[in-house]
């Protein structure tokens, strides 16, 4: 597309969007040194909720920092958690208790002071209403009195505190379901000034704030889709913005690269069931897959598909290989012994177990039946498209035919139990393997779809659980590596996340957050400052 064409289009669809806080002049975006405009998706698309906790606002598998509201702990740049709200705390003997202190000098933007009631109200809500955290071991939550809250849980979890970084705190007192997340009430370190639905949103600087204070004092994210994303790089309307690594290796005068690995890992789920008509699971779904509930066509794929090749390709480089799930950041990590990129092998295996090519159309059959299939992808994320047609050119190497799938989240939510599809995973909370695994979450959600059935993983889970947490991340990774037995995913690799930011912007790489599934850019904001040159001084 020519490039006046594009960088057209952005400036009427900014203009379009109101956006009057800043003036278009020259192809170059004027504001404040203290203003900050980006376009990233630190929390995932346009709240559809609004920026409510209770519906999962600030949620993305690793306890993001909502911004406008305060958590009970977060997480540093080493992924130490560390008390926000939080003074201390104890846990029982048997992981069920958690009891927490809380500081006494928290103010909500609308005056009201912040009490272990507030913290109770928003875990107990968040449990009723079933979104965003995972509260499943969680019972019920009491204060005790202003600066103390328990938590009881139904069960041993000594993963349980990674749950406590991953709800913002709203008023008991005020808060309404319909309404809140329209002009929401929080404690952080920013307050929403503005929120243009489909356009742009607006924080300031939230002058109570008990925290370090944040040299920007305004922040005005934009939703662009990565197209336009780029076209407002290069037409200097942005100070970040988060683009797909297909534009990675473009540049832009008056910004830079910044590109930042991840625990944010892609892998294609492999029915391990035989479909035979049965449904399972809340939705009442069938599930099961005729070819890939073959154990030989998962361990075929897994060692036949050459995964550097497709983060070259697929990720344009910007990732690392993965052969089991866990990122190799986590502490409960471990190296898988096979290698990938085995062609004969994985032909070996399928021949071994049956499957040959009898017609001579280069695909193998076994009992008449072709190894054939389709992967399904979200046609909103390029890199999972990507992933799926490479995959599918590799997997003919080897004598499977594949069919990639692009389609939305409503479209493959009937038949995710069926159908392999492409995921994300990405915590840095070890119970994403119970997740990913345990018999007993099997199609709870988008849990476990692939229906993995097997007691020893869930046997190492429940021991995990009961463990103090550093001490249990060698049986984690056992219960992982258990599971991998079973081929039950084609993991592909880690993504890195890229932006392009204005070289008058230090966003303190030193300080950045472990990136969970769906990114945090703003997890260290604190530390963000604006590069004092000529252009940037009044």
């Amino acid at each position: 597309m020519d490039t006046k064409i594009i960088i057209g289009a952005v400036i009427a669809v900014i203009a379009i969007l109101g956006i009057g806080a800043y003036a278009l002049g020259g192809g170059n975006t004027q504001h404040a040194p203290d203003e900050l405009v980006t376009c990233v998706a630190a929390h995932g698309e346009e709240p559809e909720f609004g920026f409510d906790p209770m519906h999962g606002w600030g949620y993305h598998d690793s306890g993001t920092d909502p911004l406008i509201q305060s958590t009970v702990f977060k997480r540093t740049a080493n992924n130490t958690i560390v008390g926000d709200l939080a003074t201390d705390y104890t846990v029982s003997s048997d992981f069920k208790v958690y009891t927490v202190n809380i500081r006494n000098d928290v103010n909500f933007t609308d005056g009201s002071h912040l009490t272990a009631k507030d913290i109770a109200f928003s875990y107990n809500k968040t449990k009723q209403l079933g979104e965003g955290a995972d509260l499943s071991s969680l019972s019920n939550v009491t204060a005790t009195n202003d600066t103390t809250v328990v938590f009881t849980l139904n069960k041993s979890d000594s993963t349980f505190i990674n749950k406590l970084t991953d709800v913002g705190i709203v008023p008991a007192a005020t808060y309404n379901e319909d309404s809140y997340g329209q002009n929401p009430i929080g404690s952080g370190p920013y307050k929403l000034a503005q929120w243009d639905k489909g356009q742009q949103f607006i924080l300031e600087r939230n002058p109570d704030y008990y925290g370090p204070e944040p040299y920007f004092k305004k922040i005005t994210n934009l939703f662009l889709d990565p197209d336009a994303a780029f076209a407002a790089v290069k037409n200097k309307d942005v100070d970040i913005a988060e683009v797909p690594v297909s534009y990675a290796n473009e540049t832009v005068e008056g910004y830079h690269l910044e590109y930042f690995d991840s625990i944010d890992v892609r892998g294609i789920s492999l029915p391990t069931q035989n479909d035979t008509g049965k449904k399972i699971g809340d939705d009442n779904l069938t599930y099961g897959n005729n070819v890939t509930a073959d154990p030989a066509i998962r361990e075929a794929l897994s060692i036949g598909i050459n995964r550097q090749a497709l983060v070259d390709g697929a990720l344009n480089g910007y990732g690392n290989v993965s052969y089991n799930g866990v990122a190799g950041q986590l502490p409960w990590a471990f190296e898988t012994t096979y290698k990938d990129g085995n062609v004969s092998g994985a032909k070996a295996v399928l021949a071994a177990a049956g499957w040959n090519d009898t017609n001579g159309d280069g695909i193998v059959e076994k009992n008449g039946h072709p190894a054939s299939f389709s992967i399904y992808y979200n046609s909103k994320a390029s890199e999972r498209q990507a992933i799926a047609v490479a995959v599918a050119e590799q997997a003919k190497d080897i004598g499977i035919n594949i069919t990639p799938v692009g389609g939305s989240w409503d479209d493959m939510d009937p038949i995710k139990f069926q159908q392999p599809i492409v995921w994300g995973f990405g915590s840095a909370d070890p119970m994403a393997i119970q997740h990913q695994y345990d018999s007993r979450f099997a199609a709870k959600g988008y849990d476990n779809p692939e229906i993995l059935n097997d007691s020893a993983v869930d046997t190492l889970i429940d021991s995990a659980m009961g463990q103090e947490l550093n001490s249990s991340y060698p049986t984690w990774s056992q219960a992982a590596k258990q599971a991998n037995t079973h081929f039950p995913y084609l993991w592909i690799g880690t993504m890195d996340y890229t932006y392009f930011v204005s070289d008058s912007l230090d966003i303190s790489n030193s300080t950045h957050l472990i990136y969970p599934h769906g990114g945090d850019i703003w997890g260290n904001i604190y530390d963000w400052k604006r590069i004092e040159t000529n252009s940037t001084q009044k």
